[in-house]
C-alpha cells in the first residue's frame, strides 16, 4: 500500500459522544480513570479498561438501525454516517492481590486490553493488569419466561412413567405397542392438535455474560506492559521490561521465552522491553521497542531466543549531540502496525514516527509534538512528567495517525507534504476551546526502566519557579486513544471521561 499526500486539514473533525463525563468541580477517583482501550476488528464493538480492574464494552449501533423503514425513506441518508457506540456490558476483570513472597501489592489497573478471533460470534477479551493476563468470553443471552401456563400441561413422552397420574391410575389399563397406556396415547394426539393448551413464553429481553476462561498467570517477574494477538489466531505475546512471552490461547500453564534482555548482572542493564507487537498479516514476525529508542524486528522461525537475530530501526539522529535527557526522551512507550504490515508507527516523549520496516536508517517521516517543552526537560524530569508514556495509533488504511498530549490535546496528523503540524483539539465536547493552563505537581513513582536512565536521586517536592511559564496543564493529558478500523471516528480518553469524534 502506498501512503497517500492527503493533508489532515481535509478531515473535518466533528464531536460525536462522550462517556463518564464528570461535572465542573467533580472529584474522580483514580479508580475510574481510564487505562487500556481497542477497538474490535470489525469495528462494532470498543472494549475500554479502568484503574479498578473493570473492563467496558460499548457496542456500535448506528442512527439508522434505531428508524423504521418508513422513517429511513423520508430523512436523508446518502452521506455515509458515523458510527454510534451504546453501552453493552461491564465486568470486573482483575481484583488487587498481594504477593507474598515478594511483599508486593499488585495493582488491579488494567495495562492492555486486546481482542481475539471470534469464530462462533461470541466475543473474547484478553485483559491484563501487571502480572496477570485473563481471556474472557461475553455472550449475549435471551432469557424466556413463561407467559401463559395451562392448567394441564402436556407431559413430554420421556417423562410420562415419572408422572404419578400416569403410573398409578395406569396401571390396570392395556398397553399398546409402544409400552404406553392407552389412555395416554390419545391424550397425546388431542395435546399436540391443540396449540392452545400449551405454555406460551415470551422474550423478557437480552442479557449479556462476561465468563472468565483462562487465566494465564505466574510467567512475568515484572509488570507486563503490552500483549498482542498474533494474526493465526491461536498464539499472543505478552512483554514486561526484560522477556516476552509466547502463549497458546488454548494452554494457560505453560508459555515459551522467546525473548530475553536480563544481562547476568542486573548494574549491566541499559535498556528494557517498552512495548510488543505482532505483524498484522506475517504470524512469525514480531516487533518490540526499547528505552533506547530502538525497534526490533524478530522473525520467530529463525531461532526459539530471538535476542540476538534481529533488524533494527533506528533514527540516525541518535549518534549527534546528547544530553542528559537524550535518552529519556527517545525511549519508546509504543507501537503500532498499519494494516497493511510495511509501515509501523511509533511514539516517544518528543515525536511521534512513521516507519518503513525496509528502511533500517530512518524514519520516513516525523511528527513533533513536545518540542516546545525541550527548555523545560529539566522541570519535567524533577515532576516525574518526563516519563508519561502516549499511545498512538492509525487510521484502518494507514494514511492519518493520532496521538495524545498535555492539557488533553489530541493530535492528528497525515503522511504527505504541509502535513506537519496536523490537527490540534483538545478533548472535550467543544474540542475546538481553549483550556486553561496550569501546572500541578504529582508524586514520582518507581520503575524498573529507571534503571536505564540513571535515576538515583529524589524528586523535588515542589514545582521549580519556572515551571509556571509552562504552556500546557501537565495534570491533564491523553495518553490512551484508538481508531476506528474501517472509518475515521477515534475515540480517547480525558482522566474518566470516554470522548469520540469523527470526520
Amino acid at each position: 500500500m502506498a501512503l497517500c499526500t492527503d493533508s489532515s486539514s481535509s478531515l473535518q473533525w466533528k464531536f460525536s459522544q462522550a462517556f463518564g463525563e464528570r461535572a465542573p468541580g467533580e472529584d474522580v477517583q483514580d479508580i475510574d480513570m481510564i487505562s487500556a482501550m481497542e477497538f474490535e476488528k470489525s469495528g462494532d464493538y470498543l472494549a475500554v479498561g479502568d484503574r479498578g480492574g473493570r473492563v467496558v464494552v460499548f457496542e456500535r449501533k448506528d442512527e439508522k438501525d434505531w428508524h423504521s423503514r418508513n422513517e429511513l425513506e423520508q430523512l436523508d441518508f446518502t452521506t455515509m454516517q458515523h458510527p454510534i457506540f451504546h453501552y453493552k456490558t461491564e465486568f470486573q476483570s482483575h481484583e488487587p492481590e498481594f504477593d507474598y513472597l515478594r511483599s508486593l501489592e499488585i495493582e488491579e489497573k488494567i495495562n492492555k486490553v486486546k481482542w481475539c478471533a471470534t469464530p462462533n460470534g461470541s466475543l473474547f477479551i484478553l485483559s491484563t493488569n501487571d502480572k496477570t493476563i485473563k481471556l474472557w468470553k461475553v455472550k449475549d443471552h435471551k432469557p424466556k419466561k413463561v407467559k401463559e401456563l395451562n392448567s394441564n400441561p402436556f407431559v413430554h413422552s420421556e417423562n410420562v412413567l415419572l408422572a404419578e397420574s400416569s403410573f398409578v391410575s395406569g396401571q390396570d389399563k392395556p398397553s399398546v405397542a409402544n409400552g404406553y397406556a392407552l389412555e395416554w396415547t390419545e391424550k397425546i394426539d388431542n395435546m399436540s392438535s391443540s396449540q392452545d393448551r400449551h405454555a406460551k413464553r415470551a422474550n423478557i429481553g437480552e442479557t449479556v455474560s462476561a465468563r472468565c476462561r483462562k487465566v494465564y498467570a505466574h510467567a512475568h517477574d515484572y509488570n507486563i506492559n503490552s500483549i498482542s494477538n498474533n494474526s493465526d489466531g491461536e498464539t499472543f505475546v505478552s512483554a514486561d521490561d526484560l522477556r516476552i512471552n509466547l502463549w497458546n490461547l488454548e494452554i494457560s500453564d505453560q508459555c515459551f521465552n522467546i525473548i530475553d534482555m536480563k544481562p547476568s548482572n542486573m548494574e549491566d542493564l541499559t535498556e528494557v522491553i517498552t512495548a510488543a507487537e505482532f505483524h498484522p498479516i506475517h504470524c512469525n514476525l514480531l516487533a518490540y521497542s526499547s528505552s533506547r529508542g530502538f525497534i526490533r524486528l524478530v522473525d520467530l522461525r529463525q531461532s526459539a531466543i530471538c535476542d540476538h537475530q534481529a533488524r533494527i530501526l533506528q533514527h540516525g539522529e541518535s549518534s549527534g549531540l546528547k544530553s542528559f535527557f537524550t535518552e529519556i526522551v527517545s525511549s519508546i512507550s509504543d507501537i503500532k502496525f498499519a494494516s497493511d504490515g510495511r509501515h509501523l508507527l511509533s511514539r516517544d516523549y518528543m515525536n511521534l514516527k512513521l516507519w518503513d520496516i525496509r528502511m533500517e536508517t530512518s524514519p520516513v517521516a516525523i511528527f513533533k509534538i513536545h518540542e516546545h517543552l525541550r527548555p523545560k526537560l529539566c522541570d519535567l524530569y524533577n515532576n516525574d512528567a518526563i516519563f508519561d508514556k502516549f499511545e498512538c495509533c492509525l487510521s484502518g488504511y494507514g494514511l492519518h495517525f493520532a496521538t495524545g498530549s498535555y492539557s488533553n490535546l489530541l493530535r492528528i496528523f497525515s503522511y504527505g507534504v504541509g502535513s506537519e503540524e496536523g490537527i490540534t483539539m483538545e478533548a472535550s465536547r467543544n474540542p475546538n476551546r481553549k483550556s486553561h493552563l496550569q501546572a500541578a505537581p504529582r508524586a514520582r513513582r518507581s520503575s524498573l526502566s529507571n534503571l536505564t536512565r540513571g535515576f538515583s536521586r529524589q524528586a523535588n517536592e515542589n514545582w521549580s519557579s519556572g515551571s509556571n511559564e509552562l504552556s500546557c496543564n501537565l495534570s491533564s493529558k491523553l495518553l490512551h486513544l484508538a481508531w476506528h478500523p474501517t472509518t475515521n471516528f477515534i475515540a480517547c480518553a480525558a482522566g474518566n471521561s470516554l470522548y469520540m469524534y469523527y470526520a
